[in-house]
């Protein structure tokens, strides 16, 4: 298995206009390395999912060609229609945009995935999509109780839809290094990223190099921790006003949150910020003007406490569970 290759250049594939760099993945395919988080409120828990529209035309507009949503956030139809807005005003082609969505935990079975994907396609408006995830590699049933589904069987109805063409790569979210490895030796098609949660505070060293290893890509969700953490005043740090942060921010004459993002593709990964906020949206891939030094890659390391902002412990008796490692 070849390590991951990690391409700061621009995609051949991928408009003019556009402002981020490629990684290429293990089947060939390049994959935009910032990618524009969405879900219901992309912003805040309070805001109106029609925002998400806006968000992606922005996004769009300043030069982002990733946009990650998944059947969850129940956004699939917003983001299409951003989407759709931006290829009406000849922003872009189709062929120039990168579009990863995921399968729910509900969906697990073989038969379910196609099913699944051809539903979350229609809501997209589109034909395909440049990547499709398993978003937990926990099954559950209609009813949200737990579904023991081995999700081997769901990556083989994940093959079964890249082979349709409803997408051209597939991949999984929230897996544990036993779990990647596992797919790998089980599979015809090696997953080409693992999406999970990567911070300052949960900087998961291990497994992401673990997975470039493998030639797994790493998608980088809640990029930013804590860094505004309004509501959990007792988390660690750091803040957005760090010394350590704010030292670098002016050296490089960026804003802290461009500090955390740089620092997380200086480490090789595809941070998936969100945002509805216009300003912030540029600023979020304005990224590509600077690099840090190893040096300070390592300082940022140091605030690692292994604390995840996502930690489904609802979900900690279900089989597959991934977050004990």
């Amino acid at each position: 298995m070849r390590v991951i290759s990690f391409i700061l250049t621009t995609c051949v594939s991928l408009a003019v206009a556009s402002k981020s760099p490629c990684i290429e993945l293990n089947d060939g395919n390049k994959m935009p390395i910032v990618a524009l988080g969405t879900g219901r409120g992309t912003a805040s828990e309070n805001a109106n999912v029609d925002e998400v529209r806006h968000a992606v035309y922005w996004a769009i507009e300043a030069g982002y060609r990733h946009i990650d949503t998944a059947a969850i956030y129940f956004d699939e139809t917003q983001v299409g229609q951003g989407i759709a807005d931006a290829i009406a005003n000849n922003l872009v082609t189709r062929e120039e945009l990168f579009i990863t969505t995921k399968l729910w935990n509900d969906k697990h079975h073989r038969e379910q995935v196609v099913p699944a994907l051809k539903e979350s396609l229609q809501k997209l408006g589109l034909d395909y999509v440049d990547l499709y995830l398993i978003h937990f590699p926990i099954a559950v049933k209609a009813d949200g109780s737990p579904d023991d589904v081995d999700y081997l069987e769901t990556w083989q109805g994940m093959e079964e839809a890249r082979e349709l063409g409803l997408t051209r790569s597939i991949g999984v979210s929230n897996f544990n290094a036993s779990q990647v490895d596992r797919v790998i030796a089980h599979s015809k098609v090696c997953p080409v990223v693992n999406q999970i949660e990567v911070n300052p505070t949960n900087t998961q060293e291990e497994l992401v190099a673990h997975c470039q290893e493998r030639g797994v890509a790493v998608m980088a969700y809640s990029p930013f921790g804590f860094l505004v953490s309004r509501n959990k005043p007792n988390a660690p740090p750091p803040r957005a006003d760090d010394p350590v942060l704010v030292e670098m921010a002016k050296k490089y004459k960026k804003t802290t949150s461009q500090i955390v993002l740089r620092y997380l593709i200086d480490r090789g990964l595809v941070p998936v910020p969100k945002s509805a906020n216009k300003n912030r949206i540029v600023q979020n891939i304005d990224l590509f003007d600077f690099s840090l030094t190893p040096e300070e890659v390592q300082q940022i390391n140091k605030f690692n406490k292994n604390v995840r902002v996502i930690h489904p412990v609802h979900l900690k008796d279900y089989p597959n569970y991934p977050f004990w490692e």
